[in-house]
């Protein structure tokens, strides 16, 4: 048994990253993350409206058929006709 200590030789072809790469690579972190971030905002918006529409849609009365039958808007409403 050797007392000697094997001290790690650095590999030849190993590559020093410089500065510039890492702040290119933590830019298109960041734009990789906000993009994916409203991306599930929108897909949470569109569910949320349809849940809200298809909730609404279950719950409606006689009176909501209904509501406009009789009514007819004129044109001439507001014109100074």
């Amino acid at each position: 048994m050797s007392i000697e200590q094997e001290v790690p030789a650095t590999a030849p072809d190993a590559v020093e990253v410089s500065a510039e790469e890492t702040k290119e690579s933590n830019t298109l972190k960041v734009i990789g993350w906000l993009s994916v971030g409203l991306a599930v905002a929108a897909v949470g918006f569109f569910v949320g409206r349809e849940l809200l529409c298809r909730y609404k849609f279950k719950r409606r009365t006689p009176y909501d058929f209904y509501a406009h039958a009789g009514e007819k808007q004129t044109g001439e409403f507001g014109l100074g006709i």
